[in-house]
């Protein structure tokens, strides 16, 4: 699975990408990147079919190894253009790209 930097990914976001925040309810209200969809990793399984198969996906979560996980189910699963955030969240905050909630 390809990986992107958060800067890459948030030029993907605004190409047409879906950022897909794979954290848990929780650790989603505390900060996320703007304009992440919540997806818990925990509900996946049950849920994926909710993402859509026709825009590239970005999968984003603290550090990069649950949205990891999660891009390679959905590479198993029929979805083709899956790209896992390196870094995860805390590495876009890092990068002084918006987010929602935390110090921002």
């Amino acid at each position: 699975m390809k990986e992107v930097s958060p800067a890459e990914g948030q030029a993907l976001v605004q190409g047409g990408a879906v950022l897909v925040d794979v954290r848990e309810p929780n650790e989603y209200s505390e900060i996320h990147a703007e304009g992440a969809q919540l997806l818990p990793l925990s509900e996946l399984e049950a849920r994926y079919a909710e993402l859509p198969k026709n825009r590239p996906l970005v999968m984003i979560c603290r550090s990069g190894a649950r949205s990891a996980r999660a891009g390679e189910f959905l590479l198993q699963n029929g979805y083709a253009d899956v790209t896992n955030l390196a870094g995860g969240t805390l590495a876009w905050n890092e990068a002084g790209l918006p987010v929602v909630g935390g110090d921002a």
